[in-house]
């Protein structure tokens, strides 16, 4: 994974947690949004 895959997948977690008025990115938001990313086919690149 590319520092700027890792930058992504972090600012969609911060998404997801903000969506769900956390105030910290925990583990679940992280594997959703890289289920989002692998949706996407841009995990690879």
């Amino acid at each position: 994974m590319t520092t700027r895959s890792y930058a992504k997948i972090l600012k969609i977690s911060r998404t997801i947690a903000d969506l769900e008025e956390s105030e910290d990115i925990k583990a679940n938001h992280i594997a959703e949004a890289l289920q989002y990313r692998k949706l996407d086919g841009t995990l690879l690149r």
